[in-house]
């Protein structure tokens, strides 16, 4: 069987095709040749990019990238996304009604109305929340609010492959206010009348039904390839990870920090940006910063990133003490939007300033997991690391000793694989049924 998954954050793609339980990785790099050095240049103007357009292109580029003597064999299709990242489309056409709100974009103006409906501290409790992005939506745009319908990122790409409207998974449900352990949404969010816009749960990996013909007939792929319900990129990392006992903990190191733990005890605080996912019977506890690796690209090529890092002593405690963002704004693991960036002062050495810009988030992520105990977590005691800074081997040995546990590389350090898994899981579980 090959099971073949699609992955992206905002601009950051990967292919996998899995036969067999052998991996096939098919780097596509950031984006599409043609627009990668444009996208750079508005990352500073993100109004005014067109996003949908950018992750639809990026798709279907990614399925013509399939070599095609493979494309007969691809039996099933998952796709993560970022949390929170919302889009507002009409329930007819299809068609956007809004820009899409996008992953670390804060809502002030809808915090006090969620705050008053919600539970105290509540995950919705956040201006980055799901929910706060849909009721901001819902008070500012007078028109077209009875045809409208709510979709996280995968979500939509997921529709543009199967053309369901209207499902989504609870894993990206949870910061609109979904209740996993429940299965249901609660009805203090159900007699709002804005609830009509929220798309129907089921779980990850779940079967939606098969590739839409148009695009089976165009790529060649076969006639049973069932297109699956999706997750967020940090679920899918540490799906990756193959961290299965409680105590076990995957920081991912992308465009952001995210850190997931796998514990026995649910927990949720809106005011630490604390939450936890329904993972079968367990839970993965933690929270996503702001912080992370979109950060150190505002400031150093990847080139530089790599030669610097070569020369920095990861025993060595650097006297730095920053709190690097790309804008004001924090999520975890403590929920500020009014943190502003602090990354001076300078020094005249640029590896010295890579040094504290890499051990002060180590600082931001040791902070996290210390505070997931403190809140009654299982206590972490080991990290694996997925997405980009996994490579980076002298970051590695400074989140060691910042942390004081074992850190080590993933296995599988994409999240693209660990969706591949809710890929292969829909099609062995649509298998069976027949």
């Amino acid at each position: 069987m090959m099971c073949r998954w699609v992955s992206g954050c905002i601009l950051e793609w990967t292919l996998v095709l899995l036969e067999q339980g052998l991996l096939l990785l098919i780097k596509m790099g950031q984006f599409f040749p043609k627009e990668r050095k444009s996208i750079q240049n508005l990352r500073k103007t993100e109004e005014s990019i067109d996003w949908l357009r950018s992750w639809k292109v990026t798709l279907f580029s990614l399925l013509e990238a399939v070599p095609v003597n493979l494309r007969p064999l691809i039996a099933s299709i998952s796709i993560d996304g970022t949390s929170a990242t919302t889009i507002i489309i009409d329930s007819n056409s299809g068609e956007p009604l809004w820009r899409p709100f996008l992953y670390n974009e804060s809502c002030p103006d809808a915090l006090p109305v969620v705050k008053s409906i919600a539970p105290a501290n509540h995950t919705v409790c956040s201006g980055t929340s799901t929910l706060c992005k849909l009721v901001s939506w819902w008070n500012t745009e007078g028109e077209n609010r009875e045809s409208a319908l709510l979709l996280h990122q995968a979500d939509w790409l997921l529709w543009l492959l199967h053309g369901k409207l209207g499902l989504s998974d609870y894993n990206n449900a949870l910061k609109v206010g979904y209740d996993p352990e429940l299965e249901s949404y609660p009805p203090w969010l159900l007699s709002q009348p804005y609830s009509q816009l929220l798309p129907s749960v089921q779980a990850p990996g779940t079967s939606i039904g098969y590739l839409k013909e148009g695009i089976r007939t165009e790529f060649g792929f076969p006639k049973d390839c069932v297109v699956c319900t999706g997750t967020t990129d940090s679920i899918a990392a540490f799906l990756a990870a193959r961290a299965t006992e409680p105590g076990k903990a995957v920081t991912s190191l992308g465009s952001t920090l995210a850190i997931k733990l796998l514990s026995t005890s649910r927990i949720e605080d809106a005011r630490f940006g604390v939450y936890s996912h329904r993972l079968d019977d367990k839970w993965l506890v933690g929270g996503a910063s702001n912080t992370g690796g979109a950060v150190l690209r505002q400031i150093f090529t990847d080139e530089q990133l790599e030669k610097l890092s070569e020369h920095i002593d990861p025993m060595e405690v650097s006297p730095l003490d920053y709190y690097p963002l790309q804008v004001v704004g924090e999520r975890f693991p403590v929920a500020d939007p009014k943190m502003v960036p602090r990354l001076h002062p300078r020094p005249q050495s640029d590896v010295e300033y890579l040094h504290g810009i890499l051990e002060s988030i180590a600082r931001i992520e040791a902070k996290g997991y210390s505070l997931l105990k403190d809140m009654g977590a299982t206590q972490v005691d080991e990290v694996f690391t997925a997405g980009g800074g996994a490579k980076n081997e002298k970051w590695t040995k400074i989140r060691e000793r910042v942390l004081g546990l074992p850190v080590s590389r993933a296995i599988q350090t994409e999240a693209a694989y660990g969706a591949a898994l809710l890929a292969l899981k829909g099609a062995q579980a649509q298998h069976n049924e027949q």
